[in-house]
């Protein structure tokens, strides 16, 4: 018998101990009590394995579109350290907060949205803590902040899969990933990680997003696949997941989102995003 084995049978076993443990599996840790003053019928996170290919985009993109559809949305921004949601719609200040806990901004088109740049004096601050403190972070944005009444809660994860999306993972009840990846030979490998983590947590892996796939010519508007031939239907179908869109490089939403006005976008690259959705 393994001593990983051991560990989990003994009566010693705790939540510190089981932490990343294989034989939890995402099962074996309680998950986190939710804010006494909200109610989140479904939680999605999404996620990438590895940096810069456009998970808050794509977070923002879905959250968008359901809001559009009439459902009552959230978007909690689990990149402490490289957080970017409050910019995209332009939500400045600090959080206010009473007794009953902390209470997230809403967008121009009635998102709520919980970041730590709503909780820091200026959003340029550096947040230089380490992993666990990182963690803890996360999963005060669901027991403390009073999300209200969602149907939808949208989790923008930091990219890989070190602590956060392991707390995440672990301590909410997420009923589904969207994994972001972009067109390069390395997209397969990236797709794999996030997809093995998801499986071996037991959390279901809902669809493929594409971004960056290409750019329209301005003037023949001809596609010009600037980082090569897309891969990402093959990643898919090698994990059997769909593939929800491929999302060009499109110059009108690069600048709604640097002039902090995404609130007013819809991102038609991701066809019927609530066909995908649980």
């Amino acid at each position: 018998m393994s001593e990983e084995k051991k560990q989990c049978d003994s009566k010693t076993c705790s939540k510190e101990s089981c932490a990343g443990c294989s034989s939890a599996k995402g099962g074996g840790i309680p998950k986190e009590t939710l804010n006494a003053h909200s109610s989140i019928k479904k939680v999605i996170g999404v996620v990438s394995g590895k940096g810069g290919v456009g998970k808050s985009f794509v977070t923002a993109s879905l959250a968008n579109e359901m809001a559009y559809r009439g459902y009552k949305v959230g978007i909690m921004d689990a990149d402490i350290t490289g957080p970017s949601i409050p910019r995209m719609y332009g939500l400045k200040g600090a959080a206010v907060a009473d007794e009953n806990g902390i209470y997230p901004m809403e967008t121009g088109n009635d998102i709520k949205v919980m970041s730590i740049n709503l909780l820091l004096p200026q959003e340029d601050a550096p947040v230089i803590w380490r992993g666990p403190i990182l963690a803890n972070m996360v999963k005060q944005f669901w027991t403390d902040v009073v999300w209200g009444e969602l149907d939808y809660l949208f989790v923008d994860m930091p990219p890989g899969t070190g602590d956060v999306p392991l707390t995440v993972f672990q301590s909410l009840p997420i009923d589904g990933i969207v994994i972001v990846s972009s067109p390069q030979d390395l997209v397969q490998m990236i797709v794999k990680k996030a997809y093995n983590m998801a499986k071996m947590m037991n959390v279901p892996v809902l669809g493929l997003v594409e971004n960056y796939s290409y750019v329209k010519c301005p003037d023949c508007g001809k596609a010009i696949y600037v980082f090569g031939e897309s891969k990402v239907d093959a990643a898919a179908a090698e994990v059997q997941v769909p593939v929800m869109g491929k999302m060009p490089l499109d110059p009108e939403m690069a600048a709604a989102v640097d002039a902090g006005q995404f609130a007013g976008v819809v991102n038609t690259y991701l066809g019927d995003v609530e066909k995908y959705l649980p």
